[in-house]
C-alpha cells in the first residue's frame, strides 16, 4: 500500500530520511518539468529542485492537508523558489561549469512519453477555459508574473486577479477530473 504524501511530509519533518526520499522519487519529475518550464534553463530547473527538498527537510514549513493537496503545496513551494531563482539570476548571471555537464542524467524514452502524455492532457484541459482563464493561468504558473504584477499588467484589482485564478484553476481541476474518470483522450 502506498504511503500518503502528507505521512511522508510529516515523517520528513522529524527528519526521516527514507521518508524524504520517497518524496524526492515521488515528485522530482514532476517538480523538473514544472521547474523547467518557469525558467527555461535546465540548471536552474535543477536548482530549483533541489532548493525544495533542502527546504522541506531543513526547515520546519507548515502544510494543511484541510487547505488543499500536498502536490498542490509542493508545486507552490516550487514556484516561489523558481521566481527567486529568477530574480537572483537576474542579479548574477548563471555560468555553466565543466562539472555540470558531466552528470546528465536523461530520462528513459518511456518517462519522456508519460511527461509528454501528461503535459498534453494538461494543455488540452487549459485550452478548454476561458480566454480570460487561459490567460491568467498562463502568466501566472508559466511566466511566473506575482499576481500584483500581473494586476498591474492587465489593469484590473489585486483581488479581481486571486478570484480569477481561483475559479481557473476549480475549472482546470474539474475538466482535468471529468476526463479521468471518462477515462477518455481528446488527442486521440
Amino acid at each position: 500500500m502506498r504511503v500518503k504524501d502528507v505521512d511522508l511530509f510529516q515523517r520528513v519533518q522529524s527528519q526521516d530520511e527514507d521518508a524524504l526520499e520517497q518524496l524526492y522519487d515521488r515528485y522530482e519529475k514532476l517538480l523538473f518539468s514544472f521547474s523547467f518550464k518557469m525558467t527555461n534553463n535546465k540548471f536552474l530547473a535543477e536548482e530549483a529542485v533541489q532548493d525544495v527538498f533542502t527546504k522541506i527537510w531543513s526547515k520546519q514549513r507548515n502544510f494543511d492537508e484541510g487547505k488543499g493537496k500536498f502536490s498542490s503545496w509542493l508545486l507552490t513551494v516550487t514556484r516561489n523558489t523558481c521566481i527567486d531563482l529568477l530574480r537572483k539570476k537576474k542579479d548574477t548571471p548563471y555560468e555553466l561549469e565543466e562539472r555540470d555537464s558531466l552528470n546528465e542524467t536523461e530520462p528513459t524514452p518511456e518517462e519522456e512519453l508519460e511527461w509528454k502524455e501528461r503535459g498534453e492532457e494538461v494543455r488540452m484541459a487549459v485550452g478548454e477555459l476561458s480566454q480570460e482563464q487561459q490567460e491568467i493561468i498562463e502568466l501566472f504558473y508559466f511566466k511566473g508574473m506575482s499576481q500584483s504584477s500581473i494586476a498591474e499588467k492587465q489593469d484590473i484589482p489585486l483581488g479581481t486577479v486571486k478570484g480569477r485564478l481561483r475559479l481557473s484553476l476549480k475549472h482546470l481541476k474539474g475538466i482535468l477530473k471529468e476526463k479521468k474518470e471518462r477515462g477518455v483522450r481528446d488527442d486521440v
